[in-house]
Formats: structure tokens, sequence, C-alpha cells
């Protein structure tokens, strides 16, 4: 179910950017509102998207030589993004961005018995994260008032909702959160903003887990890093 929501979403993407060149061929305008946008030596914006949030999971030797839990698996759901959007041109092909904003994400771990092979438990964490995205991206040649390109950078991450009461977990994770992200998209210049779809992808460059000798679900893992594939999309002018 996962998995087809977010192909709708690309083939949504794909459309939007098929469209919008067939039209840029038929109504043949030569970048016309590119060379009134590219005046500017910086812009801001917003970006509105969805994410699928999910964990990288590296098992112990805990969990090899353990008796009663035999597989953990970690489990993605879909969230929503929320960024202002700050954009400084660097020269004519590259631009320095910085995105604060909000995510809205779910992930979990499953835990399964060797005996039964079912469920031993399932937690899902809620989480709002606070993010701090400082990216560059590099652009392709205008046509038609198009642009590709693509983009890569760091991300700090602090989820809000850690000390919350309702949050119950069997495992512990780490509140503070270091990424590296790539990503393409295409601009689409009109009159009065720029419209950029893009697509991105997050993995965690540090272990989140805290380590928990208390209870067993928590000591069959040895490393957790984030993991999320984004769809966005950009507005600005």
């Amino acid at each position: 179910m996962l998995h087809l929501f977010c192909k709708k979403i690309v083939f949504i993407i794909v459309l939007v950017i098929l469209s919008e060149a067939s039209y840029g061929q038929v109504s043949g305008k030569d970048n016309r509102n590119f060379k009134d946008f590219n005046r500017k030596s910086y812009y801001f914006g917003i970006n509105i998207g969805f994410n699928n949030s999910g964990y990288k999971l590296h098992q112990s030797s805990f969990f090899i030589n353990n008796d009663s839990i035999r597989v953990t698996e970690g489990l993605n759901e879909i969230g929503v993004n929320m960024h202002m959007i700050t954009n400084l041109k660097l020269g004519e092909y590259f631009d320095f961005r910085f995105l604060p904003g909000f995510s809205f994400a779910q992930r979990g771990f499953e835990f399964s018995a060797v005996s039964t092979q079912e469920r031993i438990d399932v937690r899902k964490i809620e989480s709002v994260f606070f993010e701090l995205p400082f990216h560059l991206r590099f652009k392709s040649e205008p046509y038609k008032d198009k642009r590709m390109f693509v983009v890569a950078g760091l991300k700090y991450s602090y989820d809000v909702q850690t000390n919350s009461k309702s949050r119950k977990t069997l495992l512990k994770i780490a509140p503070h959160d270091f990424q590296y992200e790539v990503g393409v998209g295409m601009q689409m210049f009109y009159p009065y903003f720029i419209f950029s779809p893009e697509i991105k992808f997050s993995r965690g460059i540090s272990n989140i887990l805290l380590y928990d000798r208390v209870h067993n679900e928590a000591r069959v893992l040895e490393n957790v890093a984030s993991q999320i594939f984004t769809i966005s999309f950009n507005f600005e002018g």
C-alpha cells in the first residue's frame, strides 16, 4: 500500500513535467519568465511535501545468538513536511539553500519470535522534527522556461516529542540526528513564481540508538540510522 502511494505521487509528478514540457513547445516562449527571475540574487519560498520515514537496522551479536527473538524489522509510514526556503545564487549554475521547518513522521519496529514466527511486539514512534537542512543545488541550462537540477547537502533534525509522556517504546532513540541528502527535481518558471517538484533521499550518518541493557528487544540491535524518502513541491518567487 505504501509503495503504491509513492508510485502514484511519482507518476503525477512525471505527468506534470511532461505536460509542462509540451506546453512550452507549443507556446513557443523561450525562457521569458526565467530571465525575469534570473536577475534576482536571492529569493524565498515554501516547501510542502510527503515523507516515507523508516529505520536502517543493523543487528548485534546478541541478536544472532538469541533463542527467543529472531526477526527485527523497521516499519515505514507516511508523514508530512513543511519548510521555509531561502535561496542564494552562487553564480549561473549553483544555489545555496537553507530550508528550516518541521517534519511530521511515524516510524516503528517489529519483533518476531523464533519458535512461533509470530510478532512479539510492534512499536510505532510518532515524531515531530525541527529540521535545519543546508543544500547546494546545481542547475542545468534553461529550456522553454524549465530547468533540471540536482541537490545535495546535510540536515540536522531534533525530535521535539522525545520527552512526550505518550511515547511508550522498548527502544530509546536519540532526539538529535544528522543526515546527508541527495535529490533531483525540475524548476518551472511562471510569471509570478517558480514551481519545483523534487524527489529526495535522506540517510542518517550517526547511530541514533541509545544503548539499553534492560530489554532484550533493545539489545538485539547494534546500530539504527534514519532513512527517509521525500516527495516535495517548492513554490518560490
